[in-house]
């Protein structure tokens, strides 16, 4: 059965020694009185959570996975999961982030985020129930009608209740547009919702006594496309108005999706039959309430494979370690034993350099996009958030679809580690692999990630907020220039980013001739734009391990090895990718269609 230990230490120098988190947070009025022993000692206590109480049902929790009745279609959870989950609100876990006005403990969303990475490393199916709720909370928060903010924020943010998305339908995935369920108002400010929808995680469950669905719909008039979608807050029990519930909603679970991986999450095909729910936010105008979740969950996703690479990593080298097979080819290393322990291979430590790299990186840029989101909601200064905001929409697409490639790679990587064993279950290793794959498609795929991030972040507005990180990046290479131990690091960086403004005015050229040729280049450029953020972290990072290796803490030194890994066996990926990304639309549209 795989460990989880909380990697509190690296949580720890990533926010104090290298981003400054709590100077950042005191500038913010809501957080001035934050301080570092707060933000550690409730990130200790979430990590005795996430390893102690989660991650002991992960692996039954995947064997046994959800039962569907279809006579009341009521839904079970896995053994265990409800009374984890009564762990979970009985803590205050889920009111960590949220607003003190509705019970909420207003802590800052990077200490949620990272106790949430702890959360998707113990047990990334279990994690999705609260998870979803919270972005459930946001939308409400920032576009519900004060009714609705007092009949549904106190209970999501106790926990009491859940809250679920419903986007996806049969017939379309990402293409909102095409969605055909509808709203008919009946005149005393509801209305009746009838429709299908697919793939909602968590969409039925008996962990809570309600669940809070938040609905895409098409009002009578709307019209046809994307302008024409609503958003409705659709409730598995009435609420009366005393607060207590009444009679069981029209909206219920027709079936469970038969997965790959997350099985102990319910994903349900549900079905609205006259469901009673109330509009959110104005007419017409769903697509920009639900985006506040849609974003939300976006970081989420990166996060979740973020979880997963770093316990995948964990087993992984506490195996190699143990596991002894063969000689190493320069001659014994363990003369002692029968064979070397396989750590010593180069190949092995390849894999398993690769997978901390990645963990280690997806945490520097996860927690800097976190402190900034918190910049963007709380600063008392307008221009600070609307900078702070155009950063974080720039990096969100990277960090779902980098962040879930690397989490790919890297579980795949681990898993080879343990050889014939890590396609066993109870090694646990197969389960990492079949978790992560669904996080490179959900919440947008990664190609919609990549299509995002080159047409509407970077091209529409010329590359506006692209250059503003740039400048970030390029002062800290001008900062660290002249300083003969950093070159490793520094010019790799400074190098990447003059070809990625060159392959971005070069994309953007193409595309003024032929749309198409964004479609052909973004998956690609959004991998060396990940590499590029990537390697800026890595780099600040060996900055503060190279000033405080003199400590003799191992800790720095071996962050000093994993960035010389980074940047000298993952970083060239990026010449590669260049070089795919200029061949451009041709090699992929010359063949008739009718040839494939």
């Amino acid at each position: 059965m795989p460990q989880y230990n909380p990697p509190l230490r690296d949580m720890q120098f990533v926010m104090h020694e290298v981003l400054n988190v709590v100077d950042q947070l005191k500038a913010l009025p809501p957080h001035a009185d934050i301080d570092a022993d707060t933000i550690n000692a409730v990130l200790e206590e979430g990590g005795k959570f996430a390893a102690e109480v989660v991650a002991p049902l992960n692996l039954s929790g995947d064997a046994e996975g959800c039962t569907l009745d279809k006579a009341t279609h009521e839904v079970r959870p896995p053994k265990g999961f409800k009374e984890a989950y009564a762990k979970y609100v009985e803590g205050g876990w889920p009111s960590l982030g949220c607003d003190p006005e509705f019970g909420g403990q207003g802590l800052p969303l990077v200490v949620n985020q990272s106790f949430y990475e702890m959360l998707n490393s113990a047990n990334q199916a279990w994690t999705m129930y609260p998870g979803l709720s919270h972005g459930a909370y946001e939308a409400l928060h920032a576009h519900g009608t004060p009714e609705q903010k007092a009949t549904y924020l106190p209970k999501l943010t106790s926990g009491e209740w859940t809250g679920t998305m419903c986007l996806t339908e049969p017939h379309c995935g990402t293409d909102l547009g095409l969605l055909r369920s509808k709203a008919e108002p009946v005149g005393d400010g509801t209305y009746k919702i009838n429709g299908a929808k697919i793939f909602i995680s968590a969409g039925e469950h008996d962990m809570v006594s309600n669940i809070v669905h938040l609905v895409l719909a098409r009002l009578p008039d709307a019209p046809e496309g994307s302008k024409g979608i609503s958003l409705f807050v659709v409730p598995k029990f009435l609420v009366n108005a005393d607060g207590s519930l009444g009679q069981r909603n029209g909206i219920f679970c027709a079936g469970l999706e038969h997965k790959m991986g997350i099985h102990a999450n319910s994903t349900c095909q549900m079905v609205l039959e006259d469901a009673v729910g109330t509009l959110v936010g104005q007419p017409n105008k769903g697509l920009a309430a639900m985006f506040v979740m849609m974003n939300a969950a976006r970081l989420g996703v990166g996060n979740q494979s973020l979880g997963l690479t770093e316990v995948a990593y964990q087993n992984a080298a506490a195996y190699a370690k143990d596991r002894i097979q063969m000689r190493a080819l320069s001659g014994p290393k363990a003369p002692e034993k029968a064979a070397d322990p396989i750590i010593v291979h180069p190949d092995v430590r390849k894999m398993l350099l690769t997978a901390r790299a990645y963990a280690e990186g997806g945490r520097a840029l996860s927690t800097y996009v976190a402190v900034t989101l918190d910049r963007a909601l709380s600063s008392d200064d307008e221009d600070e958030r609307k900078e702070a905001d155009d950063e974080v929409a720039l990096l969100t697409p990277i960090i779902k679809a980098f962040i879930t490639d690397n989490g790919w790679i890297a579980t795949s990587h681990c898993m080879q580690v343990f050889g014939g064993h890590g396609f066993i279950h109870e090694w646990g290793m197969e389960q990492f692999v079949r978790d992560a794959r669904i996080n490179m498609i959900y919440e947008g795929t990664n190609t919609i990630q990549s299509l995002d991030l080159l047409g509407r972040k970077v091209l529409m507005d010329n590359g506006a907020k692209l250059k503003k990180f740039g400048k970030k990046i390029a002062a800290f290479v001008e900062e660290e220039g002249t300083n003969e131990a950093m070159q490793e690091f520094i010019n790799p960086l400074a190098d990447l980013g003059d070809k990625v403004t060159k392959l971005t005015t070069e994309i953007g050229m193409k595309a003024f001739q032929n749309p198409d040729e964004v479609g052909a280049a973004a998956v690609d450029y959004l991998r060396v734009v990940g590499h590029l953020t990537f390697a800026y972290f890595w780099a600040r990072m060996a900055k503060v391990a190279l000033e405080k290796q003199a400590s003799g803490d191992k800790f720095y030194t071996a962050k000093l090895s994993t960035a010389r890994f980074y940047f000298a066996k993952l970083l060239p990926e990026t010449a590669s990718l260049i070089r795919t990304a200029r061949a451009g639309l041709q090699p992929l549209m010359e063949m008739d269609e009718a040839l494939f």
